[in-house]
């Protein structure tokens, strides 16, 4: 008989949809845009849904009404470059995200809409030894994507205008990654597509352009987390902390 209880000891080496659910353009690139290149060269099907327009960020004189459409457009050429389509956005305020209703809703429409057998955030937990990593906005979406995930879209008495007026059935996800956890225990080798990450933050020009050498910081990050991980020397790595949900 099959303990209920038992979670798998590792993830499924191959799932048909995955959902990228993040705070800003460029986030899942930075931290993502390797390990979700392993998975469109596997055949998944990857979408992203980036929870603000990035409007309160860039290093340059963009006009402040500039900057949200710009990002948009990097981002959905950052996605193409690692084999990714669907882009949506939702348009909440850069800087300014609160754990809300709405924004559980919006997600919860969103996972109800693509179906993923596997979601990718930011981990809603600080990262005190790289504070950097646990931006407000991250955290929020992290600790919203978990609610929208658990227990909000699997459960068809929640949110039933999703259902009513958008047709939109109760679906469960069985597997989260958190990204940029403190806690992380799962990594990829991103060593044979690391071009293709470093290829797709280049889109990114209002964030990136000022890094002198944005290829040799990829590689050196990413260097640093293989060792941490147990690769192989000279193997490059994303980490994150993988959830089931049971």
């Amino acid at each position: 008989m099959t303990n209920p209880f038992q979670r798998p000891e590792k993830p499924a080496e191959h799932v048909e949809r995955a959902l990228c659910v993040l705070a800003h353009p460029d986030d899942v690139d930075f931290g993502s845009a390797g390990t979700v290149a392993t998975w469109t060269a596997a055949g998944t099907e990857v979408s992203y849904c980036i929870v603000t327009d990035g409007d309160a960020g860039g290093f340059d004189e963009t006009p402040r009404h500039e900057m949200g459409p710009l990002r948009r457009e990097e981002q959905r050429a950052a996605a193409a470059a690692v084999g990714v389509e669907d882009v949506r956005f939702l348009g909440y305020p850069d800087g300014r995200l609160e754990l809300s209703l709405d924004l559980r809703r919006d997600i919860s429409r969103v996972i109800r809409q693509v179906r993923p057998q596997r979601v990718l955030t930011s981990s809603p937990e600080r990262f005190w030894e790289r504070i950097g990593a646990s931006h407000p906005d991250h955290m929020t979406v992290g600790e919203s994507t978990l609610r929208a995930v658990y227990p909000d879209a699997r459960n068809p008495f929640a949110w039933p205008e999703l259902l009513q007026d958008e047709g939109l059935e109760a679906w469960t996800v069985a597997e989260v990654w958190l990204g940029a956890s403190p806690r992380a225990d799962h990594a990829v080798d991103i060593t044979d597509v690391v071009d293709r990450k470093i290829a797709a933050l280049g889109c990114h020009k209002s964030q990136v352009s000022h890094m002198p050498d944005l290829p040799g910081f990829i590689r050196g990050w990413s260097g640093q987390l293989g060792r941490r991980h147990g690769l192989p020397e000279g193997r490059l790595a994303e980490a994150f902390h993988v959830v089931f949900t049971g």
